[in-house]
């Protein structure tokens, strides 16, 4: 990965947003599998399934629960808008 480039990353629920900051990466669970987003990846929209998402930061890794839901990738910024979501601890 090039020096530099990081993802926006904001996870969101009906409580209200749950995060927001900078990331180096994501893994997603959704309905086909899971997915991993770097800098740089295609725009996409997916469904959420239930599972973990993971949020890589450069001093942190910061997870959450999900169930259900949408993930949305554009231009380096990653949306996820879970249908009910709970941060875990690692």
């Amino acid at each position: 990965m090039a020096s530099g480039k990081s993802l926006q990353v904001e996870v969101v629920s009906h409580e209200g947003r749950l995060w927001h900051g900078a990331a180096l990466s994501v893994q997603l669970p959704t309905v086909d599998g899971s997915l991993g987003v770097l800098p740089g990846r295609q725009p996409l929209l997916s469904q959420m399934g239930e599972g973990i998402v993971t949020v890589t930061c450069s001093d942190e890794v910061v997870s959450f629960q999900v169930t259900g839901g949408f993930a949305s990738v554009d231009s380096d910024f990653v949306t996820v808008v879970a249908d009910h979501a709970t941060v875990t601890e690692q």
